[in-house]
C-alpha cells in the first residue's frame, strides 16, 4: 500500500506563481485549498473548550460547550480582535510557515466550504493571505475573497 499524497491543489500552486488575481480566483472556486486546522492538545481540551469553541457557544450559557467540528485555525496580532486567514496551496506551505510547530493538520476545503467559513466570519478577518511562507505569497481582502469566491 502507498502512502496517501500530501493535501495539494496544483491548480493554486500554479495560480499564485504567476502572481495572477484571476487565477487565484478560478483556482478557489474550481479546486480546494488547504486550511491549517485547530488543533487542541488533549490536556488542554477541557481547560481550553470555552476558548476554543467561543463562536459555538452561548454567553449566557454556565455549562461547557462540547464542540466535535472540526476548526480553522486562523492567526491574529496581540491587542487586537481582528483575525488573519492563512489559506494554503499544500500542507508543505503550510509547514513552511510553522516548520517548529509538532501538531500540524489541515483540511481541504472546496470553494462552498471557504464560502461559508467567509460569510460566518467575515466581521473579524481582516486580512487574507496565501503561501504567507513563499515563495509566490499574495494577499487580499476578506470581502474581496468572498466576491471572487461567489
Amino acid at each position: 500500500m502507498t502512502e496517501a499524497a500530501s493535501p495539494r491543489s496544483e491548480a493554486l500552486e500554479l495560480a499564485l506563481a504567476s502572481q495572477d488575481v484571476a487565477a487565484v480566483a478560478f483556482a478557489l472556486r474550481h479546486d480546494v485549498v488547504v486550511v491549517p486546522k485547530l488543533v487542541v492538545p488533549p490536556a488542554d481540551a477541557e481547560a481550553d473548550g470555552a476558548d476554543a469553541a467561543d463562536s459555538a457557544a452561548d454567553a449566557d450559557s454556565a455549562e461547557p460547550v462540547s464542540v466535535t467540528a472540526e476548526q480553522v485555525r486562523v492567526f491574529g496580532r496581540e491587542n487586537t480582535d481582528k483575525r488573519i486567514l492563512l489559506l494554503f496551496s499544500s500542507a508543505e506551505a503550510y509547514a513552511a510557515m510553522v516548520p517548529d510547530d509538532p501538531d500540524l493538520e489541515v483540511m481541504l476545503y472546496d470553494s462552498d466550504a471557504l464560502r461559508a467559513f467567509m460569510e460566518v466570519h467575515l466581521d473579524v478577518l481582516e486580512q487574507v493571505f496565501f503561501d504567507i511562507a513563499g515563495p509566490h505569497t499574495m494577499a487580499a481582502a476578506p470581502e474581496d475573497l468572498l466576491k471572487a469566491l461567489k
